[in-house]
């Protein structure tokens, strides 16, 4: 279980489930537990959930798992459900739940019911806020943009606040545009923690991850496609595929079929110095459209699809994909390097916020 997982394969994974069940073993809670947690790191919480309601008997891990597993998957919604569910059967949360709970909000971008969370943690449940707990809080209030709202709060903590508070008050002052606050930020955190600091943060910037950066040179981005029992990789580009040919005129055809429903594309993701219809046309060759492109070509209609990217997936792939779920009537799930995306008649579970 723990391999299916860790390598999100989920037609192996749903095998080792039967095997346990048809083999007549005991399974506790433990066993259970373990199974749930396989199907979400396989990115299928429908299995997963459908497996928890016919658990003969639950514990708090039970409900963590479903309630991480739902955030971890990018379903925010469900996670704040699942945790709801967990308090009507009066059961009684703990400081992990809460974190759990914070983060979903921070997911679907609810900061008002994240801070009613919060509260009702110390109000209602007489828990002590951790340093952790601040940092989901302060990081959930950044993300939406509420910055005096983060910073009250950061006034008002029992505890000091630690340098990685600073560090995403940072990062989110200069994020939404208050350079000052976020230059007073860095003041902090170079007393604090001067090590957290490098030179783009040092001038003013937004620090930006190697991975977040296509360096063609130093690591080509890929997609893999999951086909049965297959796997096939693919890189932007890619010129090595035996059917390149049809794998590129299905994105053609398809891109004019996008336009029709909207779609602009997005060129400012192509770092190369080119002109536009070349941006353009390098976008199209991206490698989960790639991917995306052979599995429309190989799978049955109206089956789902899989994919795994090793690095996040761009703002213009993301919109493509939305479009294309569509218009051609399938699930599409594509895991990048933070979540789960699962794309479906139009809209991803991300709800555009990742």
């Amino acid at each position: 279980m723990k391999a299916c997982g860790e390598s999100q394969a989920l037609k192996e994974a749903k095998l080792v489930h039967n095997h346990l069940t048809r083999s007549g073993h005991h399974l506790d809670v433990h066993i259970c537990n373990k199974i749930l947690e396989m199907y979400s790191k396989c990115g299928s919480m429908e299995d997963a959930y459908n497996f928890f309601e016919k658990m003969p008997q639950r514990n708090l891990a039970s409900w963590d798992t479903m309630r991480k597993g739902f955030a971890k998957n990018g379903h925010g919604e469900d996670a704040i459900k699942m945790f709801t569910e967990f308090k009507k059967v009066g059961l009684k949360p703990n400081n992990q739940m809460f974190h759990g709970i914070l983060a979903a909000c921070n997911i679907v971008g609810d900061m008002k019911l994240g801070l009613l969370h919060f509260k009702s943690m110390m109000k209602t449940y007489n828990l002590v806020p951790s340093m952790d707990d601040y940092v989901r809080v302060v990081d959930m209030l950044g993300s939406s943009g509420y910055l005096n709202e983060a910073l009250e709060l950061i006034e008002k903590m029992p505890l000091k606040p630690s340098a990685e508070i600073w560090e995403i008050m940072m990062n989110q002052s200069r994020v939404h545009g208050d350079l000052e606050l976020g230059d007073r930020c860095a003041e902090i955190l170079n007393l604090r923690e001067p090590s957290r600091l490098d030179e783009q943060t040092k001038s003013g910037l937004i620090p930006i991850k190697s991975s977040d950066i296509a360096k063609e040179n130093e690591k080509k981005m890929s997609s893999e496609l999951i086909s049965r029992a297959m796997t096939f990789q693919f890189r932007s580009g890619d010129t090595s595929h035996p059917d390149q040919e049809r794998l590129y005129s299905q994105l053609r055809y398809l891109k004019q079929a996008m336009i029709e429903a909207g779609y602009l594309a997005q060129t400012r993701f192509v770092l190369h110095d080119m002109d536009h219809e070349n941006r353009e046309e390098a976008l199209l060759l991206h490698s989960e459209r790639l991917a995306l492109s052979q599995a429309l070509l190989t799978t049955p209609a109206r089956s789902s699809i899989r994919i795994l990217k090793n690095d996040r997936i761009c703002a213009d792939c993301h919109e493509a994909i939305k479009i294309i779920s569509k218009l051609v009537g399938r699930l599409i799930i594509v895991r990048d390097k933070k979540r789960f995306h699962q794309f479906e008649n139009g809209v991803c579970s991300c709800r555009d916020y990742w």
